[in-house]
């Protein structure tokens, strides 16, 4: 178990770099980011690339329903593709789009912005080609690459939070899937695995202080949604080891739609577990799969005297239909 008060303070170290222009190592060190890097570097080469580098196309219309189509994007990295997935309908977009249209009994307009291998500096392109779609929703899935690349925290954070800050002032409502947990990687070797758990949860904490502050709300991905990815990874993780298999995205688009429903006020908001300053919600969130954080306010007020208040959702995953 990663300590919450260290978690949350990194987080806030970052947010607070990513807020000056600073780099945000955090506690880990240069040293320790040098070896994480290489690791990476090295993890990448184990995995190849068996799956190539483009998700099945899945933009169009989801739901046998009458009426204007709910305008959903997707933007991120491979994630928010599907990389691994042969079908389209298999992706977490079209998985998410076919449970949104039931729900709202409308169809749903996907439009995918994201790409394989993204970082968080590429979000502003991807954000210039989903607003020519005027979004009223927007998923975004971003983060690990950030952890096995050269980018430091602070920066993917500041471009993360710009992109959602644009989303929201276009009028779209924003879900971010936090960093997943890369620790759950087994082309990572230890003791390095948890080096990058602690790495990707520290990171996940400050995208969520980022996204919220942006008027947003955030999904954590710890341990890529649930101790399935880690007790079952023949069946959870695809041929390279490294992203969800059919069944792994399924178990994204389970803990994604309810927070995409509750956005859109399409069923009420469930009671939180609790209302935190920011940053201890943050890092709470960071370990606990699918859990949701979203601003709020106590008493009336938005911000207290540890900053600003949030709360911390744990939801039931919904069950996906068969077919829209």
């Amino acid at each position: 178990m990663i300590w919450t008060p260290g978690v949350a303070r990194a987080a806030r170290r970052i947010a607070a770099a990513a807020a000056v222009g600073g780099g945000g190592l955090t506690a880990l060190g240069a040293a320790t980011y040098g070896l994480l890097f290489a690791e990476g570097v090295l993890a990448r080469r184990i995995v190849g690339r068996p799956h190539g580098m483009e998700g099945p196309p899945s933009d169009g219309v989801y739901g046998n329903f009458d009426g204007e189509p709910i305008r959903m994007v997707m933007l991120g990295d491979s994630l928010s593709v599907g990389l691994g997935t042969t079908d389209p309908a298999e992706t977490p977009g079209a998985l998410i789009a076919s449970g949104l249209a039931i729900i709202a009994e409308r169809p749903v307009r996907l439009t995918v912005a994201g790409k394989s291998g993204a970082v968080s500096a590429e979000l502003g392109d991807q954000v210039d080609q989903a607003l020519r779609s005027r979004p009223e929703v927007a998923i975004i899935f971003i983060g690990a690459n950030d952890v096995t690349t050269q980018t430091m925290p602070a920066r993917a954070v500041r471009h993360l939070q710009k992109a959602v800050w644009r989303l929201r002032v276009a009028g779209a409502e924003v879900i971010v899937g936090t960093c997943p947990d890369l620790g759950t990687v087994r082309p990572i070797a230890q003791p390095l695995r948890w080096v990058t758990r602690r790495w990707s949860r520290q990171l996940a904490a400050a995208q969520t202080v980022a996204v919220v502050e942006a008027g947003g709300r955030t999904v954590a991905f710890a341990d890529l949604l649930g101790p399935e990815f880690d007790t079952n990874p023949t069946e959870m993780f695809g041929l390279d080891r490294f992203h969800p298999s059919a069944q792994g995205y399924l178990q994204v688009a389970y803990a994604v739609l309810p927070s995409v429903c509750s956005a859109l006020e399409l069923w009420p908001e469930p009671r939180p577990l609790r209302s935190e300053p920011i940053y201890l919600a943050a890092a709470m969130a960071a370990e606990e799969p699918g859990a949701e954080v979203s601003a709020t306010r106590v008493a009336g007020r938005a911000t207290g005297v540890h900053g600003r208040w949030a709360t911390l959702l744990r939801r039931r995953p919904v069950v996906m239909p068969d077919d829209a």
